[in-house]
């Protein structure tokens, strides 16, 4: 046990201390009499989540007859353990905590309830086991953090839905997995974090117009994979970096050019 929990006294939810008279009128007495369990280390009746889960992980099948406990906590932690087939009385939980366990169990079908969730913690484990063709709903979530799981799993199809995000996270995995030519409409994306991704997924044939970006660390990207106009532009280039790293380039190619005999 941690010192946290060394500190707090068994107490339950509404702060009634947890002693041998609150055990002797428990709802299981017997297992305190055959050291089931244990008040301040593994109780259901404490406040503590931790005790809390001690006592269910070590009684799995008990679980499915405190998922309308009054406290939060036993519920929450209940339904991690609870048959699936009784937690869909849970969906309609006023609490998330309860909630969210239920987004990391239920099924699909069922899962598909959760994903106007009002808590935001909700939808993102929504978000997270949800099947990708159930996404599209959640392209539109206020939420920047869902919309970002939604952009890493979304079918590849619907990513240019997010193009034009408003978050920045966003539209950083978009570009990272989009494909051309859909990818090609990004490189004048307002964020350099997003262009510098652009330069180094965008055929080489393609970079010229991110050649003259107004960011030196996009340039620099470019002159990494740049051939031809764009190469020699960057070679004159007044970033000292950037110019560096074009001769590189340029020496790369030349060493890949095949040997005349």
């Amino acid at each position: 046990m941690d010192a946290a929990e060394n500190d707090m006294p068994p107490q339950d939810w509404l702060g009634a201390p947890v002693a041998e008279a609150y055990c002797q009128a428990c709802v299981h007495a017997d297992l305190r009499s055959r050291a089931g369990c244990e008040p301040g280390r593994s109780c259901m009746q404490d406040v503590y989540a931790r005790r809390i889960d001690r006592f269910f992980r070590a009684h799995p099948a008990l679980s499915n007859g405190h998922l309308a406990h009054p406290y939060f906590e036993v519920r929450a932690i209940a339904a991690r353990h609870a048959d699936l087939f009784h937690l869909t009385p849970l969906l309609a939980d006023a609490d998330e905590t309860v909630r969210m366990q239920l987004a990391l169990r239920l099924p699909q079908r069922q899962l598909l309830r959760l994903r106007d969730d009002p808590h935001r913690e909700v939808r993102i484990r929504v978000a997270h086991r949800l099947a990708p063709s159930e996404l599209r709903p959640l392209l539109y979530d206020p939420d920047y953090q869902v919309r970002a799981i939604v952009a890493q799993r979304l079918p590849e199809a619907l990513l240019p839905l997010l193009i034009n995000d408003g978050d920045l996270q966003v539209r950083q995995v978009v570009a990272a997995r989009l494909s051309m030519p859909a990818l090609w409409r990004m490189q004048a994306d307002a964020a350099p974090e997003v262009r510098r991704i652009v330069a180094q997924r965008l055929p080489a044939a393609l970079l010229d117009g991110l050649a003259d970006d107004g960011d030196w660390t996009v340039r620099w990207e470019v002159a990494c994979r740049a051939t031809g106009p764009a190469l020699l532009r960057l070679l004159a280039d007044t970033e000292p970096e950037v110019s560096e790293r074009a001769a590189a380039r340029a020496l790369e190619l030349k060493a890949e050019e095949p040997a005349h005999g």
